[in-house]
């Protein structure tokens, strides 16, 4: 039988629901299954199985940051203790010392003083047990490195894990350029999975910066799996076994192109629909996204099937209206977000339209109340996304409503 290993998958606070769901799903791509999602915890999804099954989740996860198996966990009063735990673990089996490492170390509540120190500490741990043994010890690289060991302290307990994913899973491989303040690629999967949709809804970003919703949703399109374009921390384990990786990305089946277009992108820049389309291309899609360069206020709804609009609207000087310089950014998001209310009114009725926004006053400058509205963590921002049905009929009753004097 094969051995079995706890791992936890941290996620962007907020999406914690939607990755237990993902991984479940991932779970069933699998007979029998091995893969057992156990508590979602504020910031990500612990769950057990087999080496091969950490192989799975990083190809196929969209929303977890990184899969971490765990080493070792126990209680500590002080940093010796967590040299102590971290030296008995046989770091060995998994890599050698001619692989470069990097520590990192998260707390919650915990008393130590300096999370510096016992960095420094779980890291001597490593290469002291590694120079006993070998005479010879790892080196460290911050930048690049081959292994990554992640520790957790909270007030009583440390866990330490080791990487398996190497660089965070949001870098899908494809990525060269990105315009302004990008969204990250698992925060953009969670938010489609959040708002409901599914390949075959038509889907709009009138807003779309560089594309990273639209690549998310069009390879989810195509069946290609976020992790098919790059390399993982696991292929360099003492542990790893070529003919199941190989077997893992064998048995990906892709879906037939799309007979006619669903997802739909717009920007007023021309150099962001030319970086989006670009960055299509790198990500593998070989069906038509048609995108257009145009002020978001301006927009039409694309097709005639009402669908979802979703988007991360710019902030401050990303509204901008063309370059025009003579409105106070205050005046500005004004001006547009009513602009663009109005629009969405008049053109998209039966839409449900999700902004995604650090402007928790969103709402009230598009003059609508929302249906709904999640809180989710872009990084250490609060965001929000929020929902806005749009009724048949709304523009009539809007007009019918009688007019405010001056």
């Amino acid at each position: 039988m094969k051995t079995r290993y706890s791992y936890f998958c941290p996620c962007p606070r907020g999406l914690e629901t939607a990755l237990a769901e993902e991984l479940a799903e991932i779970a069933a791509l699998k007979t029998p299954k091995t893969i057992h999602v156990h508590t979602q915890v504020p910031g990500g999804v612990h769950f057990s199985g087999e080496l091969n099954d950490a192989y799975r989740v990083n190809l196929h996860s969209r929303i977890a940051s990184r899969v971490l198996l765990r080493m070792a966990h126990g209680g500590y009063s002080n940093e010796n203790d967590i040299y102590d735990l971290t030296l008995e673990q046989p770091w060995e089996d998994w890599f050698g010392y001619h692989h470069t490492i990097r520590v990192d170390v998260t707390a919650v509540k915990s008393p130590l003083k300096s999370l510096e120190f016992t960095t420094l500490k779980i890291k001597d741990a490593i290469c002291d047990r590694f120079r006993d043994q070998f005479t010879q010890r790892p080196s460290v690289d911050t930048k690049q490195p081959d292994m990554r060991i992640v520790g957790f302290l909270d007030a009583h307990n440390y866990t330490v894990y080791l990487d398996t994913s190497g660089e965070a899973l949001f870098k899908r491989g494809w990525r060269l350029e990105t315009g302004d303040a990008p969204l990250r690629e698992n925060l953009a999967a969670g938010l489609l999975r959040t708002a409901g949709w599914k390949p075959g809804v038509p889907l709009f970003d009138p807003m779309c910066g560089s594309g990273t919703i639209l690549i998310e949703a069009a390879q989810m399109v195509a069946g290609i799996p976020p992790g098919m374009r790059r390399e993982f921390a696991f292929e360099k384990f003492a542990a790893f076994d070529e003919e199941e990786w190989q077997d893992i990305k064998n048995a990906i089946r892709m879906n037939p192109l799309p007979s006619e277009p669903t997802i739909f992108g717009s920007d007023i820049s021309g150099d962001m629909v030319s970086m989006t389309r670009n960055n299509l291309n790198k990500a593998g899609i070989k069906f038509e996204v048609p995108l257009k360069q145009i002020e978001a206020q301006e927009i039409k709804a694309p097709t005639e099937q009402a669908g979802i609009l979703l988007t991360n609207p710019p902030y401050g000087e990303r509204i901008g209206v063309r370059g025009d310089q003579s409105f106070e950014p205050d005046d500005l998001a004004r001006e547009f977000f009513s602009a663009f209310s109005a629009n969405l009114k008049q053109r998209f009725a039966g839409w449900s339209v999700f902004l995604f926004t650090a402007d928790l006053g969103l709402p009230k400058l598009l003059r609508l109340k929302e249906s709904r509205k999640t809180p989710f963590f872009n990084g250490a921002l609060e965001c929000r996304l929020f929902r806005f049905d749009m009724v048949a009929g709304f523009n009539r009753r809007e007009a019918a409503k009688p007019k405010e004097t001056e």
